[in-house]
């Protein structure tokens, strides 16, 4: 080997060995970074001289089978995260067995006061406590259906900003795409660029679970898990019409709520059949336009229950056949075709209401009396009682079968939300710990600090036995010199 070979392929080393060093230390610095790859040098013999090394690129590392599976991961738990949180919230809003201010207790206290103002009917201050407990039953079906009402319209509101979130990331992928065609053409380094797009997909992933297909030109095309194309050279556009304001009789089926389009096109949006199932975006429309919904049904069935009991004929012997019961429709009788909506406007008769100008001796004289009559007569009193123990069937099954006391079905509706409640955080959580692990599994295919550490200690030798060689080079040309 000649002196100037050897200075040649210690000088190419140097440089080699540099430019690794340089790659390593990115490796290390952003080993947590969302979307980084580990990135190696990728080294050749010289083509010019047969001898040395030439530093030909920078080979980014990835798993895409990994990758795709903790992007089914983050899809699910995103999707499992927004159904726990809305059933959550529902539980709050119906209280459970032990709270105090639930539905459920709200109507046995209803119950006792009854009971209380029976055994000392001439009593006004129990009976106006009995009218007080109606009244804060009434308040907190109201208050439930309100609270409902809200969180739908919290779901129709996300999807809005989801939407726009989507066309956004999509349209930056879309730019991307173009990007890394023209730098990698002009021979440049588009590893940054493949973190930057890899973090828009995984974004993307979150709202609507995606395959990614390879193009050619370091492109990717786009599909939904239910087929629909979100990008594929170019993006798609997704349109959404926000309400912002919903009520309980707006649906998607009416025509008073909005659905998802792509690219001017209507789409099914939850079910088997949809074009976007899993994630975050699915579960808003889930909630708005199915879980919602049948939240609503359930707290209107137990409003229209309450009303009936006190419609029956008979009840009170003071009323009319057209007069409202002790719980009314804003102040009328049930409507069956106005069932949508009934909780909202539950409301305790005002003629029994001290607080809005009625008497609460009513309740012992019965609701159409026009004299307090005997102090003593508890009939009535018993027999408003004996309304809400006695077992009716419901036009819905929801709550069981057979006959129910009003009891059962405030119960009923605990429970059902209570089990929907624990059944979507057991499944949150698993979706959690899922994507944990995979994150964990990716993560370990990816930068490991320690062999990164290694490599630098490795390329610190080779550098400085390069740099040897550049010195025993130098001191033998001095020696050639002076001859």
């Amino acid at each position: 080997m000649s002196i100037s070979t050897a200075f040649h392929n210690a000088l190419s080393g140097l440089s080699a060995a540099s430019r690794t060093s340089v790659v390593v230390s990115d490796n290390i610095a952003n080993a947590l970074t969302p979307g980084y790859a580990r990135r190696s040098l990728e080294v050749a013999t010289s083509p010019v001289t047969g001898n040395g090394v030439q530093v030909v690129g920078v080979n980014r590392h990835d798993t895409p089978v990994l990758t795709a599976n903790r992007r089914s991961a983050d899809a699910g738990y995103a999707h499992a995260k927004a159904t726990s949180e809305f059933y959550s919230g529902l539980e709050q809003l119906v209280g459970s067995a032990n709270d105090p201010n639930s539905i459920a207790n709200k109507l046995a206290n209803f119950e006792s006061s009854l009971i209380s103002a029976a055994s000392m009917p001439e009593s006004a201050t129990r009976l106006d406590t009995a009218a007080t407990e109606a009244r804060h039953l009434a308040n907190a079906i109201n208050d439930a259906s309100e609270g409902l009402r809200q969180m739908r319209s919290d779901a129709d509101r996300r999807i809005d900003q989801q939407v726009e979130r989507l066309n956004t990331a999509l349209k930056d992928v879309e730019d991307l795409n173009a990007r890394l065609a023209k730098i990698r053409a002009a021979g440049g380094n588009v590893a940054a660029l493949l973190d930057q797009r890899q973090v828009l997909v995984d974004e993307i992933n979150e709202i609507v679970p995606v395959n990614v297909v390879a193009r050619d030109n370091d492109r990717i095309a786009l599909y939904s898990n239910g087929g629909a194309i979100l990008l594929d050279d170019r993006a798609a556009e997704l349109s959404f019409d926000l309400t912002g304001d919903t009520m309980p009789h707006m649906t998607f089926g009416n025509g008073l709520l909005s659905g998802l389009e792509i690219n001017g096109r209507p789409v099914a949006t939850f079910g088997g059949t949809s074009a976007i199932r899993g994630g975050s975006l699915a579960a808003q429309f889930e909630i708005r336009d199915e879980l919602a919904i049948e939240a609503q049904q359930d707290l209107d069935a137990l409003a229209r229950d309450l009303i009936e009991r006190f419609e029956t004929p008979g009840l009170d012997p003071t009323a009319a056949a057209t007069d409202a019961g002790l719980f009314t429709d804003d102040g009328g009788r049930f409507d069956p075709v106005a069932e949508i909506g009934l909780a909202g406007r539950l409301a305790l008769n005002t003629v029994v209401d001290p607080d809005n100008g009625g008497d609460s001796w009513k309740l012992r004289a019965g609701l159409g009396a026009t004299a307090p009559g005997a102090p003593g007569d508890a009939r009535q009193l018993k027999a408003f009682g004996e309304a809400l123990t006695t077992g009716r069937t419901l036009p819905t099954t929801r709550f069981g079968t057979g006959s129910l006391t009003a009891a059962d079905i405030s119960e009923g509706l605990l429970s059902r939300v209570g089990q929907d409640a624990n059944t979507t955080s057991g499944r949150m959580t698993f979706a959690s710990a899922t994507r944990t692990e995979l994150e964990r599994i990716e993560k370990e295919q990816g930068v490991d600090a320690d062999s990164e550490l290694q490599r630098m200690m490795q390329i610190e030798q080779a550098y400085a036995a390069n740099a040897r060689i550049i010195e025993t080079v130098d001191e033998l040309m001095d020696t050639l010199l002076r001859l």
